[in-house]
């Protein structure tokens, strides 16, 4: 993919090493598409590439007044790609980011709303998240009659044990700021001003002449790796049984429900 060419990213490298993905649709409150996620995928292989490049920053655009609203699902565009494309087994990969096996930090500014698929990614990746003291997480996929992926059923009771797991992902309420900082899903809660300063302040202190770099990455892979057999299995049990969930009455029915902006009925099949 050509890294000039983005539609839903910017993608900023700078010579001190930090880089900068904005996520640039406010039209759709910064929605992930499919396209979203394989320009984001693109630039996690450069930065690995590039030696130049150690630390990653990902926020959303001002304009759009949120992180993300999560995933984003056009029947238009969806329709429009080819049998083989839709076989093919790597387009399908490039829903999901792999953001686990990156070896440099990533550091996630959340400036707005994280829905559904925008928060568990971020969970998944980011070494360390700083939110806006207005901004609010929500885990809303019980409410569409699936359930959350991106390892989520390993992660959640890892960061904040299994009951409250349970009872997130359970309800699917919103999560204030304040709320994402008791639970530790976050390391600080920001005025909306102070976040990319304040993350970039951060970064420095991760990459020479401040931070030593190599021991970083070392230490990242070290503590990935120590967990990796359990987030990829458990990100696989979720796919597959969201496979199965995608074809219930309960998912259809949450699907019209949310289009007719009224409450599901669901009947458990």
């Amino acid at each position: 993919m050509n890294l000039d060419s983005f539609e839903d990213i910017i993608y900023v490298k700078e010579d001190n090493g930090i880089c900068t993905i904005t996520i640039n649709r406010p039209e759709r409150k910064n929605a992930l598409s499919l396209q979203t996620f394989k320009e984001i995928k693109a630039v996690l292989s450069d930065i690995e590439q590039d030696s130049n490049a150690k630390v990653l920053i990902i926020t959303g655009c001002k304009e759009a007044e949120a992180f993300s609203s999560g995933g984003y699902f056009s029947m238009k565009f969806f329709s429009s790609l080819s049998k083989e494309k839709k076989d093919n087994q790597d387009f399908k990969k490039d829903r999901e980011i792999k953001f686990w096996d990156f070896t440099k930090p990533i550091i996630a500014v959340i400036n707005g709303l994280a829905i559904g698929a925008a928060i568990t990614m971020v969970l998944m990746g980011a070494d360390l998240i700083y939110i806006s003291e207005n901004a609010w997480l929500e885990f809303p996929f019980i409410k569409r009659g699936i359930i959350a992926q991106s390892a989520m059923s390993f992660i959640l009771p890892f960061y904040v044990g299994l009951q409250k797991a349970k009872e997130i992902l359970y309800f699917g309420d919103k999560i204030t700021a304040k709320e994402a900082l008791k639970l530790g899903f976050v390391n600080a809660v920001l005025p909306p001003d102070e976040l990319i300063p304040f993350a970039r302040d951060k970064a420095l202190k991760l990459i020479p002449p401040k931070g030593p770099s190599i021991a970083i990455k070392y230490m990242k892979n070290i503590i990935h790796r120590t967990y990796s057999e359990c987030i990829f299995k458990t990100s696989e049990l979720e796919k597959e049984s969201n496979r199965f969930l995608f074809k219930t009455h309960d998912f259809r029915e949450s699907t019209r429900a949310f289009i007719a902006k009224r409450e599901p009925k669901f009947k458990g099949k």
